[in-house]
């Protein structure tokens, strides 16, 4: 159980490094900076921590004392922005407000339980403990013009559904979501950035569903 933590953590610290050395790399060049529609697909992996983890539910532990006990795994995810304004309706000169829809796969740290939610079962199987994540969430990204653009989510809508579902097997949630990150234009439409993000769950499955993320994403820009 510990080799799987630390794994995992060290995925997401090593995931973190790649994007920030990456990052500070291509800060000496000096792209030349051409005019965007704001417009952006991204990529994005990391880092991902419950606030709790699921020890105590039916689905998710063994029947002979196995627990996943552990709050920590990674991500992948995807995500649209759509420019909205570029001067934030008026109120921030060089600042975009963005819209964004993306989708995002949590994947904690799972362990090999015995009938997990399954009596009279006799053989250890892994019980993959997941999330899937549906957000739509307004940017504020700052310094248009500038190859170095820094943004924040202030507040956005999350959707999700986790599995193994609940004890009262529900598995569907509503929240909210924070958000601040920074991207780099390396080339032309390219860009690799870096994000933090907080997901403030309703807990409607009975289940504390709130996470942080960290990690790096590409994007191009069209």
């Amino acid at each position: 159980m510990m080799q799987v933590r630390t794994r995992s953590r060290n995925i997401g610290v090593w995931v973190a490094a790649i994007a920030i050395a990456g990052g500070l790399a291509v800060c000496a060049v000096s792209p030349a900076l051409a005019e965007e529609a704001g417009n952006m697909v991204f990529y994005r992996g990391g880092f991902t921590r419950l606030s709790s983890d699921r020890s105590g539910e039916t689905f998710a532990n063994g029947s002979t004392g196995q627990r996943n006990d552990s709050n920590i795994g990674w991500y992948a995810g995807a995500g649209l922005d759509f420019l909205l304004s570029k001067d934030a309706w008026g109120a921030m000169d060089k600042t975009w407000a963005v819209g964004e829809l993306g989708v995002q796969f949590n994947r904690f740290a799972s362990n090999s339980v015995r009938g997990a939610g399954v009596s009279g079962s006799t053989s250890d199987v892994k019980t993959q403990l997941t999330m899937v994540t549906i957000d739509v969430s307004p940017k504020i990204k700052f310094r248009e013009g500038s190859a170095f653009r820094p943004w924040i989510i202030p507040v956005g809508l999350d959707i999700h559904v986790i599995s193994p579902p609940s004890n009262q097997t529900q598995y569907l949630d509503i929240g909210v979501q924070f958000g601040a990150g920074a991207e780099y234009q390396v080339w032309k439409a390219f860009k690799v950035g870096v994000d933090a993000r907080f997901h403030l769950a309703a807990g409607m499955t009975n289940t504390t569903n709130n996470y942080f993320t960290v990690g790096p994403y590409v994007g191009v820009s069209f």
